[in-house]
């Protein structure tokens, strides 16, 4: 295989303070690069050893405002988050909960379990805690509930 996960994401925001903050207290991410560009405002958010999210803050761009329905919204429909392990997942799962930013309704696909969430901007995301012990006779349709996560 020649990639190795995600290297960057590059999303629209109308408040990169409030962003930093979301993914720092979550997923306890760090603000790599905060720069003026000419266009207005670019950080790189460091939420895994080689991943960053690429933070734009475009003066009078409204994209983050305009949110459809899944599978509807372009290019980028949604991030995939690959937990470091399953006490980082269920920690990022209390963290989002308590920002009410998901329900802690966990799936099990059989090759890993999902739990999707809503950041500040409306951008559906999802984590992620892959488990290497799986075969394609483990895969699961969406909305298995995976064994010991309720619903909040």
């Amino acid at each position: 295989m020649l990639l190795d996960g995600i290297n960057h994401v590059a999303v629209l925001t109308n408040d990169t303070d409030r962003l930093h903050a979301f993914y720092r207290e979550v997923f306890d991410a760090k603000v790599f690069s905060d720069q003026v560009i000419d266009a207005g405002r670019l950080s790189l958010v460091e939420i895994g050893p080689k991943t960053h999210l690429n933070v734009f803050e475009i003066e009078g761009n409204t994209e983050a405002e305009r949110q459809t329905p899944m599978f509807s919204r372009g290019r980028i429909d949604h991030i995939g988050l690959e937990a470091a392990s399953h006490e980082a997942f269920d920690e990022i799962r209390d963290r989002l909960i308590a920002r009410g930013a998901t329900d802690g309704f966990v799936t099990d696909f059989g090759a890993a379990i999902s739990l999707f969430f809503i950041d500040p901007d409306g951008l559906e995301c999802e984590v992620l805690l892959f488990n290497p012990a799986a075969t394609p006779d483990d895969l699961q349709p969406p909305g298995t509930p995976a064994a010991g996560y309720e619903r909040v």
